[in-house]
């Protein structure tokens, strides 16, 4: 541990050997397409597809009428195939499949579907104060999948979560100086290289398989069963190297619609896999987020009071928006000390495109709003805005605005992430003026981020044994580009003091063979998954000593291990290989195989009216900075250094850990100077990467990264959650050396040349 080692899929994906769900012959599979509304509001009238149906080589064409069951994670409130209206533009109202897939997408272009145009809301903050169409009437009559989920019948609210603390009134009260301000983020895309994709099959047995690019493959599982009445040891769902995912591979989508369409073809195999467009406009995208925060501080610099109005446009449906809000309201006042607060975060309908998990889960979305108003507060003070998040940060002893305790091993060590941040990039708040023109400016930023798992989150391990005594290590965890598998094999090896490379791992999962795993997802993999390896390890320990003694005739206490051999304490030349005892037989026992679980305990579910309640295990805390180069007659400006400081709890893997930070800071800058989702009347306008502008990688600035290492101590080696965490701060920094720079208050996303010449000039942007 805390060596940088080479990924153990490396070489497979540098060389091109790694397969993905789309690698695998195409032979036998039908090729599905699916139609979508142009619409974002509308009633059908009627879908006519006699023309597809008499296409050569078409098989089957599904409306709405042949799907009945709605699906969803918490809400079931999403029809697999519109059926009497449709709610974005985008949504799917009819699945062509066919011999192949041109055959497919010209059938599709030959369904007649007839609507009736409704008025739309495409602004959250309409939706939520009722200004706007009631999107689901039927919303009280939707299955609810969660306790903690509280959605408002008669309004277009999914969820709302209040958090209260102290007494924000009697907060006010003491404060020298109170910001106000108002915040705005589009929605946006994932943009993983590998879009969505998955294969399904039914075979005689009744045996439902799945292959799909899932970071859920148990999730898919468990609602092809629910959703359709399967018995659950009947579905079997296997995922290969994901090509990224970012949150967005986690929703069950495609594969409920590839299980119908099979199921109309008694079970013969489907393929469907979304196009770019299809990717970016029908496929779950990153919500879009208003904020309003009101916040203030004392003469001294202490923060006193907060009021914060957090609003998820989750868009057309729920999916995980809820949870999403829940995991905003937990960590609603970013990594800082407040001890009066008033906060509601709603989850809201709109006719966008509905969002999914994306990385950050909120929180950068949140962190942008809070580090621009931490950035005010400080300018109306006259403070240092880093000196100001220092004065501020969250320490032991005090409560989280759960009210949970926090101590250095939950918490971390922000100061000091602040201390290394100053001393890394020489921070300075005052713009420095390097000619007529252009400007040199930094802005800085900190965060925070808590995984909100279900209260019962499991994991499981499996380790068996080979003939040259080498190990063969199996979890659920999917391999997505974050390492994962790696990882985890550092942590058995580890702990059974043999290299890495005597550590093998199947990369595949599949639901049949790997023992369960709640979700990739929240940065927690290291934390359930490794606290499984770890007592897997263990259970190969115990059984190695067992047949050890068994082996010398002596007792178990009086064997070790070491470097792959097991020996006598008294006599440690006196010892046998590893594989000499693993295979059992004879005199030695049984064969090894080791198995290990864990689930979470001690989370509890929030107080509906205060919020209360523990959520998470952990946070994982960093600070981070951004500076930039502004030409001040045009506002473009280049991006040449950014950097993060994070209290990664133990530096496990340095080299692969910086890697991973690095690529979520090169995220969250491309999310802040450039993307979005554009919409003209209710129609998604930058649905390709051609009008949908990403950062170019002869773009990027140079990264740096730091760490701080304060050990969480229920985790593995000490280890915190460190994967999404380089996205969370990169838009707050961002936009706080842009409004330093040009002095403008920088207060959406994303920050155009353009946005900032109008906020420069007056304009509305």
């Amino acid at each position: 541990m805390g060596k940088s080692l080479v990924r153990k899929e490396a070489w497979r994906k540098v060389t091109g050997e790694a397969r993905y769900t789309d690698d695998f012959p195409l032979a036998g599979f039908y090729s599905a397409r699916m139609l979508v509304s142009p619409h974002a509001h509308a009633r059908i009238a009627y879908i006519d597809s006699r023309e597809a149906l008499a296409m050569a080589g078409v098989k089957l064409v599904l409306t709405g009428a042949d799907c009945p069951p709605l699906s969803g994670p918490l809400l079931r409130d999403r029809p697999l195939l519109a059926t009497d209206c449709v709610r974005y533009a985008g949504e799917p109202v009819a699945l062509v499949v066919a011999l192949d897939e041109a055959t497919a997408s010209l059938a599709a272009e030959k369904i007649r579907v007839a609507y009736e145009p409704l008025p739309a809301v495409m602004d959250a903050q309409s939706a939520l104060d009722g200004h706007g169409p009631l999107l689901h009437p039927d919303l009280a009559a939707y299955v609810n999948n969660a306790a903690d989920v509280y959605p408002q019948t008669g309004t277009n609210v999914s969820s709302h979560f209040p958090i209260r603390k102290g007494n924000v009134e009697q907060g006010f009260g003491q404060c020298e100086a109170i910001v106000s301000r108002t915040f705005s983020l589009a929605p946006s895309g994932h943009i993983a290289m590998e879009t969505r994709t998955c294969r399904t099959q039914i075979l005689k047995d009744g045996t439902v398989e799945i292959l799909t690019a899932s970071q859920s493959p148990y999730e898919v599982a468990k609602q092809i069963a629910e959703c359709f009445a399967i018995p659950a040891g009947n579905v079997r769902v296997k995922v290969p190297f994901v090509g990224g995912a970012f949150g967005g591979k986690a929703p069950v989508v495609l594969e409920l619609l590839a299980y119908m369409a099979s199921k109309k073809l008694n079970g013969h195999p489907v393929r469907i896999t979304a196009t770019r467009k299809e990717d970016m406009e029908t496929l779950p995208s990153r919500s879009g987020f208003h904020a309003h925060i009101k916040l203030g501080a004392d003469q001294e610099g202490i923060l006193r009071a907060a009021e914060i109005l957090f609003i998820m446009d989750s868009g057309a449906y729920a999916d995980i928006s809820p949870y999403m809000a829940k995991a905003a309201a937990v960590d609603c006042t970013g990594p800082y000390n407040i001890e009066n607060l008033a906060c509601d975060v709603y989850s809201v309908y709109t006719n966008h495109t509905y969002a999914t998990s994306y990385r950050g889960f909120a929180h950068e979305s949140l962190t942008f709003c809070i580090e621009r108003a931490m950035d005010a507060l400080s300018f109306e003070l006259k403070m240092d805005p880093l000196a100001f998040r220092r004065l501020n940060a969250i320490r032991p002893g005090q409560l989280t605005p759960t009210q949970v305790k926090t101590t250095l091993s939950n918490i971390g060590n922000l100061e000091s992430c602040i201390d290394k941040l100053i001393s890394l990039c020489g921070f300075k708040s005052m713009p420095e003026p390097l000619g007529a023109h252009i400007v040199r400016a930094k802005g800085c930023a900190c965060f925070w981020k808590a995984p909100t798992p279900p209260t019962d989150a499991i994991s499981g391990a499996i380790a068996t044994v080979n003939a040259d005594g080498s190990f063969n290590l199996s979890t659920g965890v999917v391999e997505m580009g974050n390492g994962g598998q790696t990882l985890l094999a550092q942590m058995f090896a580890d702990r059974l003091k043999i290299p890495t490379d005597q550590v093998h791992v199947n990369f595949s999962v599949d639901t049949r063979l790997n023992p369960e795993h709640y979700k990739t997802v929240a940065s927690f993999s290291s934390y359930i998954a490794g606290r499984a390896v770890m007592r897997a390890a263990d259970d190969v320990i115990a059984q190695i000593k067992r047949n050890g003694a068994l082996a010398f005739a002596c007792a178990i206490e009086d064997v070790e291990l070491d470097g792959g051999r097991v020996y006598l304490k008294q006599d440690p030349e006196c010892y046998l290989l590893y594989k000499d005892v693993l295979s059992g037989g004879g005199p030695l026992g049984e064969p090894v195989i080791g198995r290990g679980g864990f689930m979470l305990k001690g989370l509890s579910l929030l107080n509906p009216q205060t919020g209360a309640g523990r959520s998470a295990p952990s946070w994982t805390v960093g600070a981070q900075a951004v500076e930039i180069e502004v030409d001040t007659r045009d506002c473009s400006y280049k991006i040449l250094n950014a950097y993060t400081v994070m209290d990664v709890g133990k530096a496990l893997n340095p080299l692969e850990q910086e890697g991973m930070i690095k690529g979520g800071m090169a995220m969250g800058l491309s999310m802040a100077s450039r993307e979005a989702f554009e919409y003209e009347n209710g129609r998604l306008t930058t649905p390709s990467l051609r009008t949908y502008k990403l950062m170019h990688f002869s773009e990027r600035p140079k990264y740096h990264v730091a760490f701080v290492e304060t050990p969480q101590a229920d985790s593995p080696y000490g280890s915190r959650s460190i994967s999404e965490h380089g996205i969370i701060g990169m838009a707050g920094a961002l936009a706080n050396a842009l409004s330093s720079a040009l002095n403008i208050s920088a207060d959406s996303l994303p920050l155009t040349p353009e946005k900032c010449w109008q906020l420069r000039n007056g304009g509305n942007p």
